[in-house]
């Protein structure tokens, strides 16, 4: 492992980059790849004008900024977070005319959901979508429902989608009475959705859209399944790759979708991590794979991870597996502890980055200027389903 270390933050060196086009790591998760160099910083130039359309708009705007943005974006946020939370806030500020979401597209679609007729939600950049969302199609979900309906197991499969899918799978989740989950909160909507269905001890079912990792932790480490309960459903092949007995057989029917930056941690990145850092903490995020996820100290949400570094004790040493550019803020903001990337090669999350200063900077000036660019609009049947689902999430116990 070749590292380039300061006093707070190691990372692997630009030699470790693997480059578009120029080679891939084969122990990771097909079709899971580092997808080019870092992002150069903006222009510095462009700042002054940030600071000035973002003066011109005053209140009329609000704007989000994830936590896997640059920090040149997250400078000129209004509130950070993950996913739900930004769609939270921005329903929370019903006086902004403008949300201005620094994010990807399934989450302007949540925030367009959630916040009111008269408000614009804007995506600095079209192209920042998710790889994941886009793995569950809405086409290839409603023909794996007919697959499930002609196996006989559909009456008793109550569907559950991920934060990160489209508004239109979050509509099909509403329209056959399931909910959304965050990966907060995902052991309580499977919880939930399995009492629907007989309980834990019967012999109901869920699926799991769109992140296969995630539904197969929380149900083996925190519910209790055994990964023999679980079974893969892949769009690509007929019947999804399952006969009609496997079907009935399984408890967990997941998507076969996982996120491109998660899917990229290996066990083996644990195994070098510990041998090279005596005493390291190993923190990832349960979108990652499950031999990584038991590999790990401690697991858990973005936002659990934050709140991680932030009580974690002076002077201990940790490797985060989660999108870089949050690692490295996180990093900056604890310089009294030792924080590492736990992957052996740097990869962002590519479409993440692509709302950069410049869109952003675009963005602003036109909306200062009367036009309003990237509106995301969600189709008002999807909107209406996809609140229901969101509803029903906000209703479980704890949330």
């Amino acid at each position: 492992m070749t590292l380039t270390t300061s006093a707070a933050f190691t990372e692997p060196a630009p030699s470790a980059l693997l480059l578009l086009g120029r080679g891939v790591d084969l122990a990771s998760e097909r079709g899971v790849e580092c997808v080019g160099d870092l992002p150069a910083p903006s222009d510095p130039d462009l700042v002054e004008r940030a600071r000035a359309a973002r003066a011109a708009l005053g209140d009329r705007a609000f704007v989000l900024g994830h936590h896997y943005q640059r920090d040149e974006v997250i400078a000129f946020a209004d509130v950070t977070g993950d996913s739900f939370k930004l769609a939270r806030e921005a329903a929370a500020r019903p006086d902004a005319e403008f949300v201005i979401f620094c994010g990807v597209h399934f989450m302007a679609e949540s925030a367009d959901i959630l916040t009111s007729d008269t408000q614009q939600v804007v995506l600095p950049d079209l192209a920042a979508g998710c790889s994941m969302a886009d793995m569950a199609a809405i086409d290839q979900v409603e023909e794996a429902w007919d697959v499930l309906v002609d196996a006989g197991v559909a009456e008793d499969t109550v569907p559950v989608t991920y934060m990160n899918s489209t508004a239109a799978i979050k509509a099909f989740t509403g329209r056959h009475g399931g909910t959304v989950c965050t990966s907060s909160n995902a052991h309580v909507a499977l919880r939930w959705a399995f009492d629907k269905v007989g309980g834990l001890d019967g012999t109901g079912k869920v699926l799991f859209m769109p992140d296969q990792h995630l539904g197969r932790n929380t149900a083996v480490l925190q519910l209790g399944l055994s990964l023999d309960d679980c079974v893969v459903f892949d769009p690509r092949k007929p019947n999804g790759g399952l006969t009609a007995q496997q079907l009935k057989d399984a408890r967990m029917i997941l998507w076969r979708g996982h996120c491109s930056v998660h899917g990229r941690f290996s066990a083996r990145n644990v195994t070098d991590i510990r041998a090279a850092v005596p005493d390291v903490t190993v923190l990832v995020h349960p979108e990652c794979k499950h031999e990584v996820v038991t590999a790990a100290d401690m697991v858990g949400s973005t936002e659990y991870i934050i709140k991680a570094l932030d009580a974690a004790a002076p002077g201990t040493s940790w490797a985060v597996g989660t999108e870089l550019n949050l690692v490295r803020r996180l990093a900056n903001a604890h310089p009294d502890k030792q924080v590492h990337y736990l992957d052996s090669t740097v990869c962002f999350c590519s479409t993440m980055n692509r709302i950069d200063l410049p869109h952003l900077v675009w963005a602003m000036e036109s909306l200062a200027a009367g036009r309003v660019p990237n509106r995301i609009v969600v189709d008002a049947d999807d909107a209406h389903w996809a609140r229901v689902a969101l509803d029903q999430m906000l209703a479980l116990p704890g949330y």
